[in-house]
């Protein structure tokens, strides 16, 4: 069975207001359009095709077909034009003492002060769709980050000593930018990093005059500045495991994670931050970001290979050849260019999905056929397994 879904974006104040409308085509709502969510997570699951939510759905067809109660994964489009929050998310471990914690306060699931809104962890990946998609992702390479702090001067000199005393750990550092004490040296190193000109670290230069024009002395700025700065081109991922601080920037990409809503801030938002819990949850470790670049499995088909079992990613593009596709669980399609006609083998149904549409497909189905011209994304929990292609 093949379940069309739709669903409203979130308009979250980061999001683009051009980069969704455009890759659906159609006119912009006036509005940011920062993520359309794919999924069944209750904080906003997608809606079938009968007006039911996929929550609802699941819970009373689901297990017809062979689906479990609820999916293990959450497929998103995002759309990016300004940086998210700095953050990390909690180890599942992590993720379900602090659930319980906060259950045991009676503090509202929904409530803005709530930390931890599941038990799960949320490792995810995003894969960029547009031309270039830019990220800030874990804590640069310290003798980078010092050449850096140099360029700054005087001004950066009490960021500069606690650097020259870190190791393998930026613990330490981190703890002191975020603090309230820490207030006055923060704003001058933004100052001096506003004032400051280098080769090397100009767009790291040019991002902190564009953050501060933002969130004016906000932490979370110092903090990028000892963060890798990721581009990742079209059909290139970014893993982040827990405890992993990162921020997107700019761009539009296809975002999937295990299925929870977990995200413990430490700047640059105004949601709930908690500079406590963030310092229990990050990795203070300093060191390059690897870039997940797809793994051909078959002719036009390539998977992001990741250290999780909570989800899989592929990626189909269709040509000439019918693309073969068996279904190791509950699958999303969704399609981010071209036309495409989706058929399961097992029911003979099919779907035509244009770019920003999707579809459930039933673990009953086994596999599906793609053909058209144009690229989709089909996630599933673990392991996607794909055949060979087969002439048109």
């Amino acid at each position: 069975m093949l379940v069309p879904l739709t669903n409203d974006p979130r308009a979250y104040a980061w999001g683009s207001t051009t980069l969704i409308p455009d890759l659906v085509g159609r006119a912009p709502s006036g509005g940011p359009e920062a993520e359309v969510w794919f999924g069944d997570h209750p904080a906003d699951p997608a809606v079938t095709a009968d007006g039911r939510t996929l929550d609802a759905w699941l819970a009373q067809d689901g297990a017809a077909v062979g689906s479990p109660a609820q999916l293990p994964y959450l497929l998103k489009l995002l759309a990016a034009a300004s940086p998210l929050s700095i953050q990390a998310h909690p180890s599942k471990t992590q993720a379900a003492a602090g659930f319980a914690r906060e259950e045991d306060a009676g503090i509202p699931r929904d409530a803005a002060d709530r930390t931890y809104r599941d038990a799960n962890h949320k490792p995810e990946l995003i894969v960029a769709v547009s031309e270039e998609f830019h990220a800030l992702a874990g804590l640069r390479d310290l003798a980078a980050t010092r050449r850096l702090i140099d360029v700054l001067g005087p001004g950066a000199r009490p960021l500069a000593e606690r650097l020259a005393a870190a190791d393998d750990s930026l613990a330490g550092v981190l703890g002191w930018v975020l603090t309230d004490e820490a207030a006055p040296d923060v704003r001058a190193v933004i100052d001096a990093a506003t004032a400051a000109d280098s080769e090397e670290f100009a767009a790291e230069l040019e991002l902190v005059r564009a953050m501060d024009a933002q969130f004016a002395g906000d932490p979370g700025i110092v903090v990028a500045l000892l963060m890798n700065r990721i581009t990742l081109r079209q059909g290139e991922g970014l893993f982040v495991p827990a405890g992993v601080l990162h921020a997107y920037l700019s761009g539009l990409g296809v975002e999937i994670m295990a299925a929870s809503d977990n995200v413990v801030r430490g700047g640059l938002t105004p949601k709930h931050i908690d500079v406590a819990e963030l310092m229990t949850v990050v990795d203070p470790r300093p060191g390059a970001v690897d870039i997940v670049r797809p793994r051909r499995v078959a002719d036009g088909v390539d998977r992001f290979d990741v250290p999780v079992a909570d989800f899989s990613l592929d990626r189909v593009q269709a040509a000439a050849d019918e693309r073969h596709v068996t279904v190791g669980g509950p699958a999303i399609a969704l399609a981010t260019s071209g036309e495409l006609v989706v058929a399961g083998t097992s029911s003979g149904a099919s779907l035509t999905l244009r770019p920003g549409q999707a579809a459930f497909v039933t673990p009953d189905e086994r596999s599906v056929r793609v053909t058209g011209d144009g690229e989709l994304f089909l996630a599933a929990p673990g392991e996607v397994r794909v055949g060979r292609s087969r002439r048109g």
